[in-house]
């Protein structure tokens, strides 16, 4: 495969789409969270994946797990706890079956705020793939990710 074959330019323009298209998503949810709910993307996202933890087997997330579920590294996401945990919205313990493990939790403010900012989210979301789908690039991408099915 050389450097102009059509296949490596298809397959660079397609990442050139879906690069956009995330970007353009980020951005607008971003704005709308920061403007409302005083929140990142990052903020309400690592929210969201601690909100769903339970008390069952496995139900407790280990920091790189959570790392894996925002996409950011260990120390980014230990930082980013932190700075939540500094604004009351996170607590940490420690593992009650491992005294070297550190779970975190979502605390009551936490939940409020991601209560309140679920909707926020929701709605700029429905309208960045809505205004994305205007572009005849970003079309065909904005259906696979309306159709698509996550399993957790």
């Amino acid at each position: 495969m050389t450097a102009t074959d059509p296949a490596l330019t298809a397959l660079a323009q397609g990442w050139c789409a879906l690069s956009l298209l995330h970007g353009r998503i980020e951005a607008h949810i971003e704005r709308a969270l920061q403007t409302k709910h005083d929140l990142s993307v990052r903020e309400y996202s690592l929210l969201d994946v601690l909100s769903r933890q339970h008390d069952g087997e496995g139900g407790h997330l280990q920091m790189k797990q959570v790392a894996d579920a925002v996409v950011l590294s260990q120390s980014a996401t230990t930082r980013l706890v932190t700075r939540l945990e500094d604004r009351g919205l996170l607590a940490r313990y420690l593992c009650p079956t491992d005294r070297r493990g550190i779970y975190t939790n979502v605390s009551e403010a936490g939940l409020k705020l991601l209560e309140e900012a679920r909707p926020t989210n929701d709605t700029a979301l429905r309208e960045a793939l809505d205004e994305a789908a205007k572009s005849p690039e970003l079309a065909p991408l904005v259906r696979v990710v309306e159709s698509a099915s996550v399993s957790a």
